[in-house]
């Protein structure tokens, strides 16, 4: 449960600034935690680091590997300094955009980049650093780094479609693959020890200024994952190895045919009887990333909503039960005390309400959703609220608080949000208004997005469900992160009790 009362800002590593096209681990997200600090924040949430891909819209989401870290955030400054790329390659910069990232154009030049890092990295005499990694992480990355040679050496085909003894990993084909593959798999390797000695450098540094990360876990994994393919017998499969069934939901807010999101479901009988153990390694891999981890769509833990594969919408679906009572037994015996909050929006019924007030969970509240209707007992109100929450002006997947009252909101809604407020609301002050909201209200955490904190519009949302292309992409200019903005947010955490407590 959440003891005291702290603030903090949403932003993705993505939408960092950069001169790399993308926002990275390097010089910016430091700056950001030394904003942190000033802005009297103690936490900085971010989304799934992992790996993303075109194919799925760049969705962090959607990724190759529930475990890696996405080489797109690797900071070519941190390389340079460390020794793996000299200044020439950095010369003759792509022409990026600073307000929005091409993923198409910074994956050519960072997988180049990195290719050269591991070219000048194979020819160093010690590498004791990498090699304790590699053991470290042998678990999930030994698979991750096959696969993705395999990927790579059958053209980007599904893994259903590889040959056959490797799509049933039969060990001696895998072991063949293994030695034919050995540079291809040592260089993807080498890609994710960058990846967590830059990411681990930067915790460090947010830990030395009071700042603790929350991460997100997404509860499903990617049909092309090195995930699926390395624990097939997790999931309900075909015979041909394709999902029988995928994860969604129901028709709600953000769509009148649900969303079909076409991920493999789990098979939780067979989870159960291992004891969990793949989830097990994931969650105490998350929390060694992050100091706290957000479970996405949480009501998947309870009961999920399963849709036969030959379906084109989620309307068709069912919930199916899951055996949770015996999973977060098996969480609490392992990770005592471990910081896990609820991502409880969307179709929550009494039974997903009943679990997270049985084991204790923070929930969520979004102010952004308080006031469609003419009720006082909405339970994202202010007044309604408790303190195990996290409040939130919205999250990644809503419009900005601008963008929503002046494209989305009626007047009716408009209405209620200057009653409720109790003066006139206007689109250049909605959104300070919305913020103090969150920072006066008794839950114990408000976190604002960064576009909520500068009161943008719907130019810099992040990401719109149930669609495929332009997400993902908003980048914050280096400018607009400034000392006015940072004693405004101290003011309003120290008014209502959130500063950080020293020692």
């Amino acid at each position: 449960m959440l003891k005291e009362r702290v603030c903090g800002i949403l932003l993705p590593v993505t939408s960092l600034p950069s001169k790399y096209g993308i926002g990275d681990m390097g010089e910016e997200a430091y700056r950001f935690a030394d904003f942190l600090e000033m802005a009297g924040q103690g936490l900085w949430q971010v989304l799934p680091l992992h790996p993303t891909d075109p194919v799925f819209g760049n969705s962090p989401y959607s990724s190759r590997s529930a475990f890696a870290g996405s080489p797109l955030l690797i900071s070519p400054d941190k390389m340079l300094a460390d020794g793996f790329i000299t200044g020439d390659d950095l010369e003759n910069l792509p022409d990026f955009k600073d307000d929005k990232v091409n993923y198409d154009l910074v994956a050519v030049f960072k997988m180049d980049l990195l290719s050269r890092a591991f070219e000048r990295f194979d020819r160093w005499d010690d590498q004791s650093d990498f090699e304790r990694f590699c053991a470290e992480n042998s678990f999930w990355l030994d698979d991750f780094a096959l696969y993705i040679a395999l990927k790579d050496t059958y053209n980007d085909v599904a893994w259903n479609e590889f040959p056959d003894k490797l799509r049933d990993r039969e060990e001696q084909a895998l072991d063949e693959a293994r030695k034919g593959l050995s540079r291809p798999i040592k260089r993807q390797k080498f890609f994710q020890y960058l990846f967590y000695s830059q990411w681990n450098a930067l915790k460090d540094h947010c830990a030395s200024k009071g700042i603790k990360i929350v991460g997100d876990i997404p509860i499903y994994v990617n049909n092309g994952s090195a995930d699926l393919w390395s624990n097939q017998e997790l999931f309900k499969l075909g015979p041909d190895k394709k999902p029988t069934f995928v994860s969604g939901v129901p028709p709600d807010y953000f769509s009148e045919t649900g969303q079909l999101w076409g991920n493999p479901v789990y098979d939780w009988d067979k989870l159960k009887e291992t004891n969990f153990e793949w989830w097990m390694q994931r969650l105490e891999h998350m929390l060694t990333l992050y100091d706290v981890i957000r479970i996405d769509h949480f009501r998947g833990l309870i009961a999920y909503w399963e849709v036969p594969a030959s379906e084109t919408t989620a309307i068709n679906g069912e919930w199916i039960p899951v055996p949770h009572k015996e999973f977060f037994g098996a969480i609490g015996n392992r990770f005592n005390g471990a910081s896990i909050i609820a991502e409880d929006l969307g179709t929550i019924t009494d039974d997903v309400r009943e679990a997270i007030e049985e084991y204790g969970l923070p929930g969520m509240k979004i102010l952004q959703f308080a006031f469609g209707e003419d009720d006082p007992e909405h339970p994202y109100l202010p007044h309604n609220y408790t303190p195990n929450f996290v409040v939130y002006s919205g999250t990644h997947d809503n419009n900005t608080i601008r963008g929503w009252y002046e494209d989305e909101a009626g007047d009716d809604d408009k209405k209620r949000v200057s009653n409720y407020i109790g003066k006139e609301v206007t689109i250049e002050n909605i959104h300070h208004e919305i913020n103090r909201l969150a920072y006066s209200s008794v839950a114990k955490w408000a976190i604002l997005p960064m576009q909520d904190v500068l009161g943008l519009g719907g130019e810099a949302r992040i990401n719109l469900p149930a669609t495929a292309n332009g997400n993902w992409g908003w980048r914050l200019k280096a400018d607009l992160l400034n000392e006015a903005i940072a004693e405004e947010l101290k003011k309003l955490a120290a008014t209502y009790g959130r500063l950080p407590k020293t020692e």
